[in-house]
């Protein structure tokens, strides 16, 4: 299936491969700025909100928490801002007022939103075409501007239960105009930093899907093969489920799953659709893996010869977020990759989990297309275009994605080995 194909021939992540430190001319970043911090928890039971948005009214700045909850937002002081406004699916929005001054280790509870809408009984048929609907709206609901976006991307490798690998970029995004091709969008590298594990054990070359343009091809309303072309919906079953709040806005919830055997593996997931304009908001879906050889040539690009390659899982996070404008616009894309290898003189394989994620941090109107000689190519890795973890102080005044405690940790424990 062609448009399948065409989404993994995205850019290569090499899941270890120890190189050499390769310099980089990063861009410098002069403005002072407030900063925003803190953990945003369920107001019922205080567990973590992950994923919850974060945004600065009347401008494109904002940030998305991780998966314990934790957020940090650097606000340039040239921009006036009184307040941030927070929302999660499901949840009531929440507006933190801004006082002067850095405000960290904030704790802010959400309370969850309760539905109160009628439920109303949609029959198959119908179910798919509040899709096509949403498909037909998105020259309505998407800018049909180019414009140049400003991303954190982190991409981490797991042997086991330790982390072999961790990389981090600002990136530049140039998006074209949603009714033009997302083959002419492109990426660049801003800045950016490496580490790690200089274990010979912990080589292992192979190449899988991901890296920083995981972001233009895996956003399924400007890449609609993904998902939503009439070609990809003819190959999936729809059905309704309980319908959900976010932003205030309530949201079809709509499911979708393989309707019949295809020679290539399809997805299963859902999508999110905002009630009264047809914005498709949010979609979460994974690979179905049942067949594994099936699975297999969709996500593996390359391996040693002799190494025996088994994925045990693949899924996708993509979030938008409707702004000011008008106009709903990418947020937050996560993929995780998990798989066993093992060499053939081996009885036991092990156990790999590579995680590549990107939030949006801020957007502006392009005025012109990031050149090809700056753009990150689809054969190219990260750490080959970084430079190596040693400044604290590396990001300055760049938004950022917050690490996991269980992150710092490992970054601490890869320094001390090197």
């Amino acid at each position: 299936m062609k448009h399948l194909n065409t989404f993994f021939l995205s850019s290569l992540l090499v899941v270890l491969c120890v190189c050499s430190i390769l310099p980089l001319s990063a861009q410098s970043t002069t403005n002072m700025y407030t900063v925003i911090s803190g953990v945003i928890v369920d107001k019922s039971n205080e567990d973590p909100l992950i994923y919850a948005n974060i945004s600065v009214p009347n401008t494109n700045l904002g940030t998305v928490t991780n998966t314990e909850g934790r957020f940090s937002l650097k606000i340039p002081d040239s921009v006036a801002v009184k307040e941030i406004n927070i929302s999660h699916i499901g949840y009531k929005n929440y507006t933190f007022s801004i006082q002067k001054g850095n405000a960290t280790d904030l704790h802010l509870s959400l309370a969850p939103a309760i539905t109160a809408l009628r439920e109303v009984i949609i029959h198959a048929p119908d179910v798919r075409e509040i899709v096509e609907k949403a498909v037909e709206k998105i020259k309505d609901n998407y800018s049909n501007t180019n414009n140049l976006l400003t991303g954190f991307y982190r991409e981490t490798v797991k042997k086991k239960n330790h982390f072999i690998s961790v990389s981090e970029a600002v990136m530049g995004i140039y998006k074209q105009k949603h009714s033009a091709s997302y083959n002419n969008d492109r990426t660049e590298v801003y800045k950016g930093r490496k580490l790690l594990s200089q274990k010979a054990s912990d080589t292992l070359a192979v190449k899988l899907l991901g890296g920083p343009n995981l972001v233009i091809y895996a956003d399924v309303v400007k890449n609609p093969d993904l998902l939503i072309s009439n070609e990809a919906m003819a190959e999936y079953n729809f059905h309704l489920k309980k319908s959900t709040i976010i932003d205030k806005r309530y949201q079809y919830v709509i499911a979708f799953e393989p309707r019949f055997i295809t020679p290539y593996a399809l997805y299963i997931g859902e999508l999110y659709i905002d009630k009264e304009s047809l914005a498709i908001t949010r979609a979460i879906f994974h690979l179905d893996i049942e067949d594994l050889d099936k699975a297999t040539n969709m996500i593996l690009k390359k391996k040693p010869k002799g190494l025996r390659f088994k994925p045990t899982g693949v899924n996708f996070i993509v979030t938008y977020e409707t702004e000011a404008d008008g106009f709903t616009y990418l947020r937050y894309i996560r993929n995780d990759v998990e798989f066993k290898c093992d060499w053939k003189r081996h009885f036991f394989a092990t156990k790999y989990a590579v995680t590549s994620e990107m939030v949006i941090t801020d957007r502006q109107i392009a005025e012109n297309r990031i050149p090809w000689r700056r753009s990150f190519r689809k054969y190219q890795s990260l750490t080959d275009k970084v430079e190596d973890f040693q400044d604290p102080n590396f990001w300055e005044d760049y938004n950022i994605l917050e690490p996991t405690e269980t992150l710092d940790k490992a970054v601490n424990k890869l320094k001390k080995k090197r």
